[in-house]
């Protein structure tokens, strides 16, 4: 029945209206020696592909078998299962070495997700409509202004060449509209650029790993432009990206464009300037100039861009012309000047700019002392309250040796700046004193020390406070300020020992032998019952070659101390030194009778045995061991002059044993007595 294999029926009356007996996977069934029926499809290529499959399934079952495997052949097909298939070779995967491990390469990633992402980064094709409006616009730029140019070739058959700098230009306006559509999806929120033109300042280029941050700056300073034009470091920034990137001309191209977007930013002009030669950054400079006349960086920038002083003098003047109460133009210009030039210009610039304390104070070095006393007068008048002028003012009179004169008028600032109620403290007039010391000015110092160092101090904290004040003063070389500040604090405690040997000290490391004379005078004056300054005094002068003044001093130190024991010494030392023995012996004999002690006859018997008159130095020693038993160097130099000095035999060496065996007697705990001793009886055994 036609349509049976659809299942069609046959129709009535034929009768045939029994079931097809077609199978979707076996076909026709129908017996084939039945009448009617259809003969089968299975031909001789079907059975011979049948016996290849066969043979190839044969050779696979026989590699997968195991040689423990007793399964039948039927029951391996049924129940083999995935591993099983793969045990051979996971068995050979044993013999693999390390390097085989290693050379098997990474399993790429070929997932949906990265597949997706990779979709987003691709680019549209471009349309023709858009590549020939590009190409149109570009024609110029080809030879002989046509779109295309025909070739013929030799067979007479000719082709178009298209122009592919219009492709090249179509990208770039493609890539344009995609950055801008970037930065109107709100980029620009999260830019600072302040922080970018601070970090790009620092940003080199190391290798060609940052072209892909120079690319993001790029955009990022685009979106900055773009939002705010009118924003000067937006543009200071872009053009410094485009310098880094080694594009000059790009950055030249970017900062002239903000000179003309921010005309009245003046780093934006001065940008410009330093990425131009100097011949068109002077005239960038010009430009700037009118346009922002007020700004004296420009003019200063454009007066160094200059080579001559002719040419630095005009541009400075006319800037002047247009700032005149600007104190960097106007010392810009004087330092160009000579000092009559000079002079003329500072005259006119503490006009214009009378706040300034450095233009009247450089007036006033420059002019005479007559005009300069003028000067600084006018300067105190327009200027009440700054002490730096009246300072001057004491050093000018200090130069001319009046010194009265210094000392009037730091008191008078100082009264003058209280009144005006100006604050400067204590702190801020010492280092006025220790600055106008470095400027070789000891009698302002001094003088500023002395009306201002006593203030906000408490009373009982004057002597310790002013002794520091000293010493802080010395440490950072101010000699003459320490020096007035030691002066002041005497003056208030005249008897202190500790500020005269402060003061001594200080002369003997820092002054002269005069001025160290002066001082141990003044203290010997005040404190005439303490020796130290006496001798110390003699003793200074007696260095110096000065004997007799050396002995005047003394002279006057017995006056003033009759009984002192360090005294008479060091007068018999003094003359003992100078070759006087018998003046020596003569003061040694008073010292006996006027301020007698074990040290005095110890000295005298020194004096003998340096002599060589033994007996003499034998009757000193025991008219002192009489009077001074325990005074332990009498015993021994008694033994001494026995055992080193005379001749070696028993008797001196029964007379030193005498001399330490009565030491011992009296100074038992005199270790060097004992020692002494013991050395003598291991001489004479």
């Amino acid at each position: 029945v036609a349509g049976a294999g659809r299942g069609a029926g046959a129709m009535p009356g034929t009768g045939n209206n029994g079931p097809s007996r077609y199978d979707a996977f076996e076909g026709y069934k129908d017996d084939p020696t039945s009448k009617g029926a259809r003969p089968s499809p299975y031909d001789h290529d079907d059975e011979e592909a049948d016996n290849i499959y066969a043979a190839i399934d044969e050779r696979m079952r026989a590699k997968r078998k195991h040689p423990d495997d007793q399964q039948k052949p039927e029951e391996e097909s049924s129940t083999q299962k995935i591993k099983g298939q793969f045990r051979e070779l996971k068995d050979k995967l044993s013999e693999v070495t390390d390097d085989q491990w290693a050379s098997i390469p990474d399993v790429g990633d070929y997932s949906l997700k990265h597949k997706q992402k990779r979709r987003e980064d691709t680019f549209t094709p471009l349309s023709d409509s858009l590549l020939e409006s590009r190409a149109g616009a570009n024609s110029d730029t080809t030879a002989g202004g046509n779109k295309n140019t025909t070739a013929t070739a030799s067979d007479g058959f000719t082709s178009v060449v298209t122009n592919m700098s219009g492709l090249a230009q179509a990208r770039g306006t493609v890539l344009g509209m995609s950055l801008d559509r970037m930065s109107d999806s709100g980029l620009q929120t999260v830019v600072d650029p302040k922080g970018y033109l601070t970090s790009l300042s620092r940003t080199t280029i190391a290798s060609s790993a940052e072209v892909g941050d120079i690319n993001k700056a790029r955009l990022l300073l685009k979106s900055v432009r773009d939002t705010n034009p009118k924003h000067g470091p937006g543009w200071i920034a872009s053009a410094r990206v485009e310098e880094a990137a080694g594009k000059q001309l790009q950055a030249r191209k970017l900062i002239q464009e903000g000179c003309d977007t921010c005309p009245t930013n003046e780093d934006v002009w001065l940008e410009a300037a330093r990425l131009h030669p100097p011949q068109v950054a002077k005239s960038i400079l010009a430009t700037a100039a009118r346009r922002i006349p007020t700004s004296t960086k420009i003019f200063l920038k454009a007066a160094d861009l200059e080579t001559h002083d002719d040419t630095k003098k005009a541009v400075l003047r006319k800037a002047l012309e247009a700032n005149p109460t600007s104190v960097k133009l106007w010392k810009a210009a004087i330092e160009l000047e000579d000092a009559g030039d000079a002079r003329i210009l500072l005259s006119v610039a503490v006009e214009k700019v009378p706040h300034s304390i450095e233009m009247w104070l450089a007036l006033a070095r420059l002019e005479t002392y007559e005009n300069a006393r003028r000067v600084l007068n006018q300067a105190r008048k327009a200027l009440p309250v700054e002490r730096a002028i009246w300072i001057a003012a004491a050093k000018l009179e200090e130069s001319q040796d009046h010194k009265d004169i210094a000392d009037k008028i730091i008191d008078k600032a100082v009264k003058s700046l209280q009144k005006h109620d100006a604050v400067v403290t204590r702190a801020q007039w010492l280092e006025e004193a220790e600055s106008a010391d470095k400027a070789e000015a000891p009698l302002t110092s001094a003088a500023i020390v002395r009306y201002t160092v006593g203030m906000g101090v408490d009373p009982e904290d004057r002597q310790r406070t002013w002794a520091d004040d000293a010493k802080d003063a010395l440490s950072r070389g101010a000699v003459a300020t320490a020096r007035a500040i030691i002066a002041h604090s005497l003056a208030a405690f005249p008897t202190k020992r500790s500020l005269w040997m402060q003061a001594v000290d200080m002369e003997r490391k820092h002054g002269s032998l005069d001025s160290l004379d002066e001082v141990l005078a003044e203290a010997s004056k005040r404190l005439p019952k303490v020796e130290i300054f006496w001798l110390f005094r003699a003793k200074e002068r007696w260095v110096a070659g000065e004997i007799d003044k050396a002995r005047e001093i003394l002279t006057e130190a017995f006056a003033a101390n009759p009984n002192s024991e360090a005294v008479w010494l060091a007068a018999s030392k003094l003359e003992w030194e100078t070759g006087e023995i018998e003046r020596a012996r003569v003061l040694l004999q008073r010292a006996r009778e006027r301020a007698p002690s074990g040290r005095v006859y110890m000295k005298s018997a020194l004096l003998e045995r340096e002599e060589g008159k033994f007996p003499d130095a034998f009757a000193l020693i025991d008219a002192g061991i009489k009077k001074y038993p325990e005074f332990a160097k009498l015993h021994m130099m008694g033994g001494q002059i026995c055992s080193d000095d005379l001749e070696k035999n028993k008797s001196s060496l029964d007379k030193a044993r005498r001399y330490y065996q009565k030491g011992l007697q009296d100074c038992p705990n005199n270790t060097v007595l004992w020692i002494l001793a013991s050395r003598l009886e291991a001489r004479a055994h």
